[in-house]
């Protein structure tokens, strides 16, 4: 736990502060929230609890490290005693929870720590959320958990139908945290977001991934023909969309959050050589993943007939920033693609049969 405690207890909290615990607070969308909230809501005390695995990074809210009203306690969600601690600690009012184990190259490789973070963490997160009578339980998953669809756009009506390990854990997280609603009416609410960009996301997924190798002139690998389609929303739109579902989402309800901005894989692989000014004989086709869904896209227009929120950032203008940001942070960039990450990466791509 880091040294402003003493302050963040000192602290008089107003009637309208709220307390808000953020668990995977320093991963990529996690990250990005703090740094939200606490421009918008300078009188909110946030609790960022995690366990600092290989994707969270300290860095990532460094400028909040001498905030007296932000405190860090590293703990791991799958561990009940750790979970149990920080509730005793703080009595969170709101708890938002974005810990979660997230790459599906890494589910199929371990899915063991898959299940064990995203659906018993979860469930010690709901019960001590209970216990401690928590106003709201925000739990962030995934457009993922409908599946692979090749047309229309799913909606929260839509059948969950997951076709990975990640999904399949997410989908049975979101199935506890639906649960705890119906039978114990406690208050939920889910989020379904689509594929997030933006700053501070590690580099083994696919836009942060692409722009690395290219930077460092490495190969970048496509999976089959590169003929998948993911709809991508920058992630201060989604941090907007949680935002407001803390705020104003229906006790209950579940949101789909989507960009409308699809791109096959391909496509953006080349878009993004392009910004960098880098060749496409880079670009390395390599064997496909296992159940590799071929396409997802959500429809959200509850969320925006409900809290009238609609994606605001172009992705054009926004994918142009990121880039910008990681070519202008690559000792940030280098400092995470050395030791387990390297071994990871050999792991996963190399020895993979080209396609034909």
């Amino acid at each position: 736990m880091q040294e402003n405690t003493f302050n963040f207890f000192k602290n008089e909290k107003k009637i309208d502060d709220k307390m808000i615990l953020i668990t995977g607070g320093a991963g990529f969308i996690g990250s990005n929230f703090i740094r939200f909230m606490r421009n918008k809501y300078p009188n909110y005390k946030i609790i960022n609890f995690d366990k600092l695995t290989y994707a969270g990074n300290l860095n990532n809210v460094s400028l909040m490290e001498d905030n007296p009203d932000y405190v860090f306690m590293k703990g791991d969600v799958a561990n009940q005693k750790d979970v149990k601690n920080v509730f005793e600690e703080f009595n969170p009012d709101y708890v938002i929870h974005f810990a979660a184990e997230s790459h599906v190259d890494r589910s199929i490789l371990n899915p063991d720590v898959f299940l064990q973070t995203n659906i018993i963490g979860t469930q010690y997160l709901l019960n001590f959320s209970r216990l401690n009578n928590v106003k709201k339980f925000i739990f962030i998953s995934t457009d993922e958990v409908y599946g692979s669809i090749d047309k229309d756009h799913c909606t929260e009506e839509s059948p969950i139908c997951p076709n990975n390990y990640y999904s399949v854990s997410k989908a049975a997280a979101d199935n506890l945290v639906k649960v705890s609603y119906q039978t114990h009416g406690q208050r939920i609410n889910i989020v379904r977001c689509c594929n997030n960009y933006g700053q501070f996301q590690f580099p083994e997924k696919f836009i942060p991934l692409m722009i690395s190798n290219a930077i460092n002139n490495k190969d970048l690998p496509i999976y089959g023909d590169g003929n998948y389609f993911r709809d991508w929303l920058h992630v201060d739109d989604n941090c907007r969309a949680i935002d407001l579902v803390l705020h104003k989402g229906r006790i209950g309800e579940i949101y789909n959050v989507g960009g409308n901005n699809e791109w096959r894989n391909i496509d953006l692989a080349e878009y993004l050589l392009e910004l960098i000014g880098k060749p496409k004989s880079l670009l390395s086709y390599i064997m496909d993943r296992p159940s590799h869904d071929y396409r997802y896209a959500v429809n959200f227009n509850k969320i925006r007939s409900e809290l009238c929120w609609h994606p605001l950032i172009d992705f054009k203008i926004g994918i142009k920033q990121t880039v910008d940001w990681y070519l202008s942070h690559q000792d940030w960039l280098n400092e995470i693609i050395s030791g387990e990450y390297l071994k990871y990466y050999d792991l996963n791509y190399k020895n993979r049969d080209a396609q034909e």
